[in-house]
């Protein structure tokens, strides 16, 4: 890791790389969002390989945020490292501490509570509780849950996806809501829609013929 931030530094230095100079925070999260997507898809891709060389891309967004944190003063590499390693100990009391839970579900129960304890027991707003930045599909299962839309048994969600699809007008708004029939459809089955998406694109892309670049 040293190694990769001396790298970011040097790229950045005067007599450095005129783009990597160039970046900001704001400029890179599209590469960051890159980033992770092609690491999700390496994740589920089986190839162990092609995981590693994702999960280095993502580390270098880690490291080149970090370094222009460093040049602006605002926080360091250090700091983020230690910030997690912190906060897993601290949302761990059942392993470094003498909390005990009795299920996966207890943990999660737990995970929550002290992640309200450490914002002073204020409420977060529904909108900064789903990331902007996650998939369309993944962020409207987020809002379902967070609205209380109940898991309905899987004939009834694939009805109303039926009945929404039929009654909906070819408007933007009439997709959406089609849309959101099929994300509580998903859930209804225990499928993450945004995933099995993203794999049935995967392997429509890798179907087709390869063409040159234009």
């Amino acid at each position: 890791m040293q190694d990769l931030l001396t790298i970011m530094r040097r790229l950045r230095a005067p007599d450095g790389c005129p783009w990597d100079q160039e970046q900001t925070h704001d400029s890179l999260r599209p590469y960051l969002l890159e980033e992770a997507a092609e690491a999700a898809d390496a994740a589920g891709s089986g190839d162990p390989a092609a995981l590693s060389d994702e999960l280095g891309d993502v580390l270098l967004q880690v490291a080149f945020h970090s370094v222009i944190a460093e040049e602006a003063g605002t926080f360091d590499y250090a700091a983020v490292e230690r910030g997690i390693v912190e906060k897993l100990v601290r949302r761990h009391p059942h392993v470094f501490g003498e909390a005990s839970v009795q299920d996966s579900a207890d943990v999660m129960r737990t995970w929550q509570a002290i992640k309200a304890q450490e914002r002073g027991g204020r409420p977060r707003r529904p909108e900064d509780r789903v990331p902007a930045g996650l998939g369309a599909l993944a962020r409207e299962a987020k809002t379902q849950k967070l609205a209380g839309v109940p898991k309905v048994p899987a004939e009834q969600a694939r009805a109303a996806v039926t009945q929404a699809a039929t009654q909906a007008p070819d408007t933007a708004q009439g997709v959406a809501d089609v849309l959101a029939a099929v994300v509580t459809w998903a859930r209804s089955v225990g499928v993450d829609p945004e995933l099995v998406l993203r794999d049935h694109s995967r392997t429509t892309l890798r179907a087709l013929p390869g063409t040159e670049d234009t």
